[in-house]
């Protein structure tokens, strides 16, 4: 697993959030409060958001299957033609996203 960072908070604080993204099954998405919960990292969601944020370019980690609360894409990486890339991967996958937004009822990981 690549797991290189641009900028880190740290790298312990990293891996262990990137360790339970890696675990999200394909078809499947988490929250980034689910997240940093099963990291051992509660009420820092925003650092999980951090963490995916500053992957290199080169990382494997399944960033795409992370969303917030609400169900909806935050993050907003386009490809050349303009789509959003994680909505994309998530359809690949088989997951609906309508309008931004993943019904988490249907899709959420139960871990």
């Amino acid at each position: 697993m690549q797991t290189t960072l641009s900028r880190k908070p740290s790298d312990e604080l990293a891996h262990m959030i990137l360790n339970v993204v890696c675990l999200i099954p394909a078809g499947q998405v988490a929250t980034y409060g689910q997240v940093a919960r099963l990291a051992g990292l509660p009420k820092h969601a925003r650092l999980v958001g951090y963490v995916l944020r500053h992957l290199s370019a080169e990382h494997t980690v399944p960033w795409h299957r992370v969303i917030n609360a609400q169900g909806k894409i935050s993050l907003s990486k386009l490809n050349a033609q303009g789509e959003n890339i994680q909505t994309l991967k998530l359809q690949e996958e088989g997951i609906v996203v309508i309008a931004e937004k993943v019904n988490l009822k249907q899709y959420q990981w139960q871990n």
